[in-house]
Order: structure tokens, then sequence, then C-alpha cells
């Protein structure tokens, strides 16, 4: 990914945004199990995602639907800014 300084920017986890920042989902790492229970809930590769909060579960609106998930959940959640 880069900004617009050019300087790449590191793809970081879902968890480590700040409340109002917007990320692209760019991988997920988990089983079959973990991606399905994602895919069900919007958050899927490519999908721009915003953080509501990351206070206690991560909230975080996608597609104009607003989703919570587990800590660690979001963690295995590859996003680039």
């Amino acid at each position: 990914m880069r900004d617009t300084s050019g300087l790449e920017q590191m793809p970081t986890v879902l968890s480590q945004l700040g409340i109002g920042e917007t990320a692209t989902i760019v991988a997920v790492h988990g089983g079959h199990g973990l991606r399905q229970k994602l895919f069900l809930r919007g958050l899927i590769e490519g999908k721009v995602v915003r953080m509501i909060s990351n206070h206690g579960p991560v909230t975080v609106e996608v597609d104009r639907n607003v989703v919570a998930i587990g800590r660690g959940i979001a963690q295995k959640i590859i996003v680039g800014r």
C-alpha cells in the first residue's frame, strides 16, 4: 500500500486501527470456519471497513452494517490503510 507521500505502508491487524480510521481487508489468517463466519458478516478480502470502537469487542462498519467481533478474531484480519 502507498500513502500520498509515496512511502509504503505496512499492513496491520484490524484491532490496531484508530476510531474513525478506514482500511481495506487484505487477508484473513484462519481456517475455513473462521473465514465462513467472517464472510457471513461481510468481512471479506477487498472490503473497506471503518473502525467504530476498539474497546472490548472490536466494532466496525462494513457495507453500511455494524459488526462486532472479538479481539482475537480481529487480530487475524490483516488490513491496509
